[in-house]
């Protein structure tokens, strides 16, 4: 990640930010520029490509309709899975884009996504939606509100793991049933603003006494065990591990997530 600015040389722990620190770093951050910057190029070719206002309106819904089940279905059998860290070549990718996240839950550095792996993903999820209701004017509107989706849904995922306690009933019931994910088992509540794919997969829990604790939510999955076995993503990390407790810029770790 190209860092500049209030985020040059930074790490940023949300578990001491308040919200106002939040919105600064969030509107300082490169990624959520990228995804603004490529938001208005696509609504530039939405203007260059306009014919009919219905099938740009079909896009839009289509696009917030599908992107929670995308999630659900990343979020728990790509980024939850196990071939990731099994082989060399994925292995970075994976402790990259989430089990960064689960060993450090409040670094914000390594909570958002990385744009080589977001990007592409929102375009392939959405462009084909918008082109088939809107042609190359629903592709492209399809493709921005896929990006702006995704600066919310990234938003959402930064208060979930502040140090407060939202005001909204909303934000408050979402932190709650993200942090048990977290914090409790790491086996359900997949889900980050909307969790009906959790209750239609049977992964959703309302309460943490529904589900027992897991002994691999800080590590995934990826245990000492596994990492004698497959061990470049140790390798990665310099051997610091988190098993019992996120290591929350553990002192004297010389881990630095890599984009």
């Amino acid at each position: 990640m190209l860092r500049f600015g209030f985020w040059k040389n930074r790490t940023h722990n949300l578990d001491r930010m308040n919200l106002a620190d939040l919105v600064r770093a969030f509107a300082t951050y490169p990624s959520v520029h990228a995804y603004l910057g490529v938001a208005a190029v696509s609504f530039y070719f939405v203007w260059h490509w306009y014919e009919s206002p219905l099938p740009l309106l079909a896009a839009i819904g289509l696009t917030i309709l599908i992107y929670p089940l995308v999630w659900y279905v990343l979020h728990r059998w790509v980024l939850h899975s196990q071939f990731l860290y099994k082989s060399p070549l994925t292995a970075k990718v994976w402790k990259r884009i989430h089990f960064d996240h689960h060993q450090d839950p409040h670094n914000l550095v390594v909570l958002f996504g990385a744009l080589y792996t977001t990007l592409p993903t929102i375009a392939l999820v959405t462009m084909p939606i918008g082109y088939a209701v809107g042609g190359l004017a629903g592709a492209a509107m399809a493709f921005a509100s896929g990006l702006l989706t995704t600066c919310f849904y990234e938003f959402c995922h930064c208060v979930q793991h502040l140090n407060t306690t939202p005001k909204n009933p909303f934000l408050k019931r979402i932190k709650q049933q993200h942090l048990w994910h977290h914090f409790h088992n790491e086996q359900g509540n997949y889900g980050i603003t909307n969790f009906f794919w959790d209750k239609l997969g049977k992964t959703y829990y309302a309460k943490a006494s529904a589900m027992p604790r897991s002994p691999t939510v800080h590590n995934i999955g990826y245990t000492a065990e596994m990492a004698e076995r497959y061990p470049w993503v140790a390798q990665l990390s310099n051997d610091t591990r988190g098993d019992n407790n996120p290591r929350r810029f553990r002192s004297g770790s010389t881990n630095n997530p890599a984009e």
